[in-house]
């Protein structure tokens, strides 16, 4: 189902593994974990666009506010009637109530795609898209401070001492990765918590509670599941990038609603019994 976007993603994770391999050894873990790392990064700079078009329409419905407050109390018990009464007033006024969602909807498959490609560096596996044998030996046989980036916490200690590694090089390295990883999931969603619109409350809350579930999922998820090293580096790389765009989106939203703000010039109507002043 994805594979339109798996070899485009597993190609892209290909080139920056032979710009690394050429200044480093390719079979080194640093050419490895700068290679998820800047997968991570392209992928997100190509998706900017469809990012900002969602911000830029939440703003929007955060603008509509006040008035879709307005109806929900005067029809909210004519459902219908409401449900019309909103889809107008998006109409007029250029918006979409999902138009948040679609971006979004769109980025979706590709994070999906980042994702399976670094699963699928499994054992035994003569591919893995464009990587023929040999590289997905060298992806296995990485390590970084003896943690092998295809292993994952949870894995068997006979499994783990097979692969040239054990649980207390995986901890010392997986444990960082998801509290690095959570951390700034958890700042990324707490800045974006008080821009939840005032026409949903709801959403405000359960944006809130999922503030400190995503993380602690994160944590459960890391050390309980087969979630291989590798993985985690894109769940740190990834998240630290959603923080960064999200402070540096909001920042461009800002200036650009301020540059259209239009200051009008204050008009002085002329005293009693003053004639005019002309130009």
């Amino acid at each position: 189902m994805f594979d339109v976007f798996l070899y485009p993603v597993s190609a892209i994770l290909w080139f920056w593994h032979k710009v690394f391999g050429a200044f480093l050894s390719p079979g080194s873990g640093a050419a490895w974990v700068l290679s998820i790392a800047f997968l991570v990064f392209t992928l997100r700079l190509l998706l900017v666009k469809p990012a900002l078009s969602a911000l830029r329409a939440g703003r929007r419905t955060q603008a509509l506010a006040p008035q879709m407050r307005k109806i929900q109390e005067k029809y909210g018990k004519d459902r219908q009637r409401m449900a019309k009464e909103i889809q107008k007033l998006h109409a007029d006024n250029g918006s979409s109530p999902l138009g948040g969602c679609l971006p979004a909807l769109v980025q979706l498959p590709v994070f999906l795609s980042l994702y399976w490609v670094l699963r699928d560096f499994t054992p035994g596996a003569q591919s893995n898209h464009v990587f023929d044998r040999a590289e997905v030996e060298s992806f296995l046989n990485a390590g970084v401070f003896g943690a092998k980036l295809g292993n994952w916490l949870s894995q068997p200690a006979a499994e783990l001492a097979a692969s040239g590694t054990g649980h207390t090089p995986m901890f010392a390295v997986g444990i960082p990765l998801m509290l690095a990883a959570g951390l700034a999931t958890f700042f990324s969603m707490r800045s974006s918590l008080h821009r939840q619109t005032s026409a949903a409350p709801q959403a405000a809350g359960i944006a809130k509670l999922m503030m400190y579930l995503a993380p602690l999922g994160m944590l459960v998820s890391g050390s309980f599941f087969p979630v291989p090293i590798g993985v985690l580096l894109y769940f740190l790389a990834t998240n630290l990038w959603t923080l960064g765009q999200q402070h540096f989106l909001a920042k461009l939203l800002d200036r650009e609603e301020a540059a259209r703000v239009v200051v009008k010039p204050e008009v002085t109507a002329p005293r009693p019994g003053q004639k005019p002043r002309r130009g």
